[in-house]
């Protein structure tokens, strides 16, 4: 603690942040936010529409597309996100290239946003300590101190970029005098990381987010915010209430009572939460980010996102609208299949599937001729069928991936899009009905 406090005196004259700016249009009553995240970027040109979520990728590149592919979609964020997990194993390579990771990718017209961990994996817990932290690559363990950390965060020359965190409170048995000293690391380590940054040539005009930690416990999720918050961060990253760590009325409630001890005018950050029916209730509760992992974990288990999200009551837009999973489990059942497996909208298993997508797998898809969603408007969806795509699964064809991701991240965009419009027309409740009802009601 007595270092936490040196720490802290030491930053405490440190110049705020000036760079990215929210601009809020709306806040609605209880913590919903619409707005636009402006001037981000190390060329300040870039902005991202809020609720919004990142552009997920794997070292650099999105799963399965290449970036002409990628370019097919027109809803991309603005925001790419890379991990330390992924990159630290070459940080030598890097250090040789000497321009930066986003030029070492092709990466383009894009903000290189640079997180702890890969929000699709857990990490493994236990390998904290007052000094480290451990990120998990494909040669293993890797320990990074605060002055290694911002040595390989130099090297990857982002234009945003988490601070280092003690992450390793989410499992439900974790104790809360080990909650509290997570809290208190991860404010050193901030502290560690804002002494460097400042200093820097190499980060100016690159902006930091601090961390959020707290496990369950309401005292400390509210002391680390209020502490992070007295710190020059551009934003909050809310970390440890990934999806099957703690229950939605939980991280409900925990996110209010952070977010009260937060700026309006800064961007907050909800880190491994991406289902639908837990996107809607973080928004609701104030959250402005998500990262956009969710479209690649359906992929990877040879789905499709189909959920409706639409809300508008144009009779000729609604008659296009994407089918809902209810809609989708009438005409199997029409058709004599079986009920195809669905995970529950409380699983706690991120690989199970869940009711907002469909199995391509399953044998009743072999002769169906439809697209995947009517009315999308997806490369895939505009020249496929779902039987074509079952076709791809079965043979293990290299393309059922390329599609899949496609259809995937547009639909999820498209989502997002939907929940702009719905706070902006005070159409939530509508929103909440076409997402959650219907697909609770087909189970």
């Amino acid at each position: 603690m007595r270092t936490l406090f040196k720490l802290r005196r030491s930053t405490e004259n440190l110049i705020p942040s000036t760079g990215m700016k929210l601009e809020l249009s709306r806040v609605i009553q209880g913590g919903a936010r619409l707005g636009v995240l402006q001037e981000i970027g190390r060329t300040r040109q870039h902005s991202l529409k809020v609720p919004g979520c990142l552009l997920y990728t794997h070292f650099g590149t999105v799963p399965h597309l290449t970036q002409d592919t990628l370019q097919t979609i027109s809803t991309l964020p603005s925001v790419t996100q890379v991990t330390l997990s992924n990159i630290a194993e070459h940080q030598e390579v890097l250090e040789e290239f000497k321009e930066g990771f986003k030029k070492f990718a092709g990466l383009h017209n894009t903000v290189l946003y640079c997180s702890l961990h890969d929000p699709a994996t857990r990490s493994p817990t236990g390998y904290a300590t007052n000094k480290t932290v451990s990120v998990w690559g494909s040669g293993g363990r890797i320990e990074l101190t605060a002055s290694k950390f911002m040595v390989l965060l130099k090297t990857v020359k982002p234009d945003w970029y988490q601070s280092m965190a003690d992450g390793e409170t989410w499992p439900t048995n974790t104790s809360r005098k080990r909650i509290r000293k997570s809290v208190d690391r991860t404010l050193a380590y901030l502290d560690e990381c804002l002494l460097v940054h400042q200093k820097s040539q190499d980060l100016d005009g690159v902006e930091l987010f601090g961390v959020v930690e707290g496990g369950d416990v309401m005292e400390e999720r509210e002391r680390s915010a209020r502490e992070t918050a007295k710190r020059p961060v551009a934003g909050f990253c809310l970390d440890g209430l990934q999806t099957g760590s703690v229950d939605q009325a939980l991280r409900t409630q925990l996110i209010t009572s952070m977010t009260k001890e937060l700026p309006e005018d800064k961007p907050r950050l909800l880190q491994g939460v991406g289902r639908p029916d837990e996107v809607l209730a973080c928004v609701e509760a104030g959250v402005d980010l998500f990262e956009g992992f969710f479209p690649f974990q359906v992929t990877e288990r040879g789905c499709a996102l189909c959920f409706n999200y639409d809300i508008s009551p144009d009779p000729e837009r609604a008659g296009r609208a994407p089918q809902t999973v209810l809609e989708l489990n009438e005409e199997e059942r029409s058709a004599g299949g079986d009920k195809q497996p669905k995970g529950d909208l409380n699983c706690e298993d991120q690989t199970q599937m869940t009711s907002f997508e469909m199995n391509l797998k399953d044998k009743r898809y072999g002769d169906d001729f439809k697209p995947l969603v009517e009315g999308c408007g997806c490369y895939c969806c505009r020249n496929h069928q779902r039987a074509y795509l079952h076709h791809l699964l079965v043979t293990n064809e290299l393309l059922a991936g390329v599609l899949l991701m496609i259809h995937n991240i547009t639909h999820y965009q498209n989502f997002f899009g939907a929940v702009r419009e719905a706070l902006g027309a005070d159409k939530m409740d509508l929103l909440k009905r076409r997402v959650l009802v219907e697909s609770r009601n087909s189970d």
